[in-house]
Parts: C-alpha cells; structure tokens; sequence
C-alpha cells in the first residue's frame, strides 16, 4: 500500500513537472507560435470617393480620404504620411492579389516595430515621403545578426563589405533589388521613400501566394520579414492596437 502510494506521488510529480516545463517553453524566445493565436484584426481605412459616388482602383489604391487619415493618425499616433502609404499599399496589393488580404495596420506595425515609421533617431517624413535623415542598420556580419556579405557594393547602405537593412521599412539590398517596387510613380525604386517602401513590404508579405487572413499565412508573412517568435508577437500586438484604435476613426 505504501508502495503504491509512494507510486502514485511520482506520477503526479511527474506529470506537474512536465505540465509546467510546456507551459515555461511556450513563453520562450525561439518557441514555434503556429497555431498559438489568429492573425490580427483587417483594420478598414475610408476611401476617397468619385463625385458620381463610385471608386475606381486607380483612385482606391491612391487616396484615402484625406479626413479620415487626420482621424486615424490621431488616434493611433501613426504620422499621417505614413499612414498613407501604408492604406494605398495595402489597398494595391489586394487589387492584384485580393486572396492575400493584408490590412494596412499590418504594415503599419511592422513600420512601428523597424523604424517607428521611419522617425528612428529624431527624423520625420517629409511630404514626398522621404525620410528626412536615412535610416541604416548594423552591419550583417554575424555579431549577434546573420552575415550577410555586401550585395550592392555599398549603393543603399554605404557599406562595400557587409549588407546593412535600409529606409523605413528596413530592407537588406539584396531583397530589395528582388523585390523593390514604386509606389509614388516617379518611375525610381527608392527604400528610402515610404510609398516604395510599404507597397514593396506589402508585396513581400503577400508573396507565394500568402493568405495573411489565416494564422498559418500570416505568420509565415511576419517571419519571411524577421525569423523571430519574439517579433511575430510585438508586430500582431501592435497591428491589434492599431486596428482598434484605428476603428474609432470611421
């Protein structure tokens, strides 16, 4: 009998130090977040609308209404010409590859998390969307970051030896010349402007034909952009507040 009790207070031992060790391992760094949470909300933006009262996809991915940016920048401290950017890439992206569906506040708490949209060190955007000081990275040389050897020979980021993320999206050369796109139509690519910048990140989230309304595809999304478990959690807790905060606007 005392045996089978002694048995018995093992098993539960057990069984508790096995319970707690899952849920210690859960909360670590590095831990696989599939399945742990849904994507964010798809935070909704209003649109500026034709005078016969019907929008155009020129016009969609290019201007929302102007009143409600005021609005939804007060609200969630995003600066209005960012948060313009960040609807028009959203709104174009979904144009072309609607199965996507990728809401602005994505990219805005990715733009949050990288470069506090692109006012990191005390800069601002200026009107045409440029950032009034470049935003550059540490160098990729495998100290405490991945190593990535030069791949533009210091033509975005200034470095010939080692690639260093760029603008205010935070791209490394190497997938920006895969992946740049223009998104204020003065025919150049530039990482260093936030229209360019977000409708390139939008396009690469949506990339391989992603679906960023299921928790598989935007968290494959988030972690094509930063292979961090830590990283998917402050961008889907921002791009939540956003979206909510955001919401009070329309």
């Amino acid at each position: 009998m005392l045996r089978l009790r002694r048995l018995i207070v093992l098993v539960l031992f057990a069984v508790g130090v096995t319970t707690a060790s899952l849920f210690w391992a859960i909360g670590q760094p590095g831990t696989d977040v599939r399945g742990a949470f849904s994507p964010p909300p798809r935070a909704e933006a209003e649109l500026e609308m034709l005078s016969s009262g019907m929008t155009t996809a020129v016009n969609v991915t290019r201007n929302p209404d102007a009143d409600w940016v005021i609005r939804a920048a007060a609200l969630t401290g995003i600066p209005e010409r960012a948060l313009r950017a960040y609807v028009a890439s959203a709104e174009t992206v979904n144009a072309t590859a609607p199965a996507c569906g990728i809401g602005w506040n994505t990219l805005a708490a990715v733009g949050f998390v990288e470069t506090a949209h692109g006012t990191y060190g005390g800069g601002s955007l200026t009107a045409a969307g440029q950032m009034s000081r470049p935003v550059v990275g540490p160098a990729l040389n495998g100290a405490g970051f991945a190593a990535i050897a030069d791949t533009d020979a210091g033509a975005l980021d200034g470095d010939t030896r080692w690639d260093r993320a760029v603008g205010p999206m935070q791209f490394i050369p190497s997938t920006w010349q895969l992946v740049g796109r223009d998104g204020n139509g003065d025919g150049t690519t530039d990482p260093f402007n936030i229209d360019d910048a977000a409708l390139s990140a939008a396009t690469y989230l949506c990339a391989r034909g992603r679906d960023l309304t299921t928790a598989d595809g935007w968290i494959d999304a988030i972690y094509a952009y930063n292979q961090s478990d830590a990283y998917i959690r402050q961008v889907r807790e921002q791009a939540t507040a956003y979206a909510a905060k955001a919401g009070a606007a329309g």
